[in-house]
């Protein structure tokens, strides 16, 4: 898999990408099927929005905006957005031998990804309900103005990601949703069967 960018003309590995709105679950169910498969990695974005209460600092890389906008101009990231007021962007990834890459990212990221690299997957994660949104948005520690500007975007986030991903997953019960996920992943990966030999005797 190549990009079509001259300056990043390094080989890249598959490239899935999982999107959907705040509070689908997206992080949660890619997490889970990156821990049952060590070939498969997640690039750590980067974003200038403030650390959740309880949230790892490993789950992003999390910086000022005169960074994040120094970053953009010397063309680090594959892609970037702004998203309810704060910057998000995947930098590019380097080439890691036997492993496929993972990118958890908003839906204005993903269509830049589906444009530099055309042959990547996009997996769009929705939630059954607006409701379940709200309520796991507001499980996770956001606040109230970041729910509420979570939710005002999603009808749209949606429309956006189901004109534009290659599968949609409903997250309406995890174990599945998990299950779902690693098998679309597993079917882009799995080598094609070989061609079988003619049968001996057939003229």
């Amino acid at each position: 898999m190549k990009t079509s960018e001259n300056a990043h003309s390094e080989r890249l590995p598959n490239v899935f990408v999982v999107s959907g709105p705040g509070g689908a679950g997206k992080n949660t169910i890619v997490d889970r099927v990156l821990a049952a498969d060590p070939t498969l990695r997640e690039s750590r974005s980067w974003t200038t929005r403030e650390r959740r209460p309880g949230e790892g600092e490993d789950a992003y890389t999390f910086v000022d905006s005169a960074t994040f906008e120094a970053a953009i101009e010397a063309d680090r990231f594959l892609e970037w957005a702004e998203y309810v007021g704060n910057l998000y962007g995947t930098p590019w990834p380097g080439p890691v031998p036997d492993t496929d890459l993972v990118l958890v990212i908003e839906v204005q990221g993903a269509r830049q990804v589906l444009e530099r690299v055309p042959d990547a997957v996009m997996i769009l994660v929705v939630p059954p309900s607006r409701r379940v949104q709200e309520a796991r948005l507001r499980a996770r520690g956001d606040s109230e103005e970041h729910v509420q500007k979570r939710l005002a975007v999603a009808d749209e986030e949606e429309q956006v990601g189901r004109s534009l991903a290659h599968h949609v997953v409903v997250n309406d019960d995890l174990d599945r949703a998990v299950e779902e996920v690693a098998g679309i992943l597993d079917g882009y990966r799995r080598p094609p069967p070989s061609a079988s030999s003619p049968s001996e005797g057939i003229a």
